[in-house]
């Protein structure tokens, strides 16, 4: 009778070890998600490139379960007059996206669409006169769409 009882109480140990093994925190992302995040959504050039060289190697971030996709500028042009906005509405969505599911949107939103204008502005330091100019009222609209829109 004993020899029952200790070989049950050692299956239910075991069951229990392994439900407690399948719902432990390490299937939950790593502990450092909202820094990373926050460090990939600064208006620094060194933040953006930090967070291409993640976005062009997803599968090393995989455990952090980062929302990835994106619509590019949604429904305006990516390339407006030729300029090359793309990236920089993708990192934007990526912001936009992260900190939706993490719940912590409205106290990031604003930074989210600084780091997007500075993006733009990064873009359009490549070209010069007029052209420049042009480029940078076209940040500045898209900017504005975004800070009132987004």
């Amino acid at each position: 009778m004993r020899h029952r009882i200790a070989t049950l109480f050692s299956t239910v140990a075991l069951t229990l070890g392994a439900v407690g093994v399948s719902a432990s925190p390490a299937a939950a992302a790593p502990a450092d998600k909202a820094q990373v995040l926050s460090s990939w959504t600064q208006t620094s050039a060194s933040s953006y490139n930090a967070w291409a060289s993640a976005r062009a190697n997803q599968g090393a971030w995989s455990a952090y379960g980062f929302n990835w996709s994106t619509d590019l500028c949604s429904s305006s042009p990516d390339n407006p007059f030729g300029f090359p906005f793309s990236m920089s509405c993708a990192r934007h969505d990526f912001g936009y996206r992260n900190y939706k599911a993490m719940g912590t949107f409205d106290a990031n939103k604003a930074r989210l669409d600084n780091a997007f204008y500075q993006d733009l502005l990064r873009v359009c330091n490549g070209y010069s006169g007029a052209t420049k100019t042009t480029c940078n009222g076209t940040a500045w609209t898209y900017y504005q769409a975004v800070r009132l829109f987004g």
